[in-house]
């Protein structure tokens, strides 16, 4: 499945949200992909912010990273750069953006 997600920088944060994905710590992306990501790509347009992940089961990838410490800490980095966080709680699993259209 794919789920696309909306996030938002901090427009005063938004060269160190940039450098901290420079240096995703290689535990969190064995972390992420273990939870059944097989893809997680973010793009950004001024502070705008949009994920695409493609993985087995978004319900299950966030449950398992929700209270991984590796995530807790990568999480409490990415919040005091973020306007708009990633929710990792239960009621994330819907969080996701609506497809509107997809090329036959």
């Amino acid at each position: 499945m794919r789920v696309a997600l909306h996030t938002k920088v901090r427009a005063d944060r938004v060269e160190e949200y940039d450098a901290a994905h420079r240096e995703v710590p290689a535990e969190l992306t064995r972390a992420i992909r273990a939870a059944g990501a097989k893809e997680w790509t973010i793009w950004r347009s001024g502070t705008d912010l949009f994920h695409l992940i493609d993985c087995q089961d978004y319900a299950r990838l966030i449950a398992e990273l929700e209270h991984l410490p590796v995530n807790v800490t990568w999480q409490a980095r990415m919040a005091e750069l973020l306007d708009v966080t990633h929710n990792y709680s239960a009621e994330g699993a819907d969080a996701g953006l609506p497809a509107v259209w997809n090329l036959p």
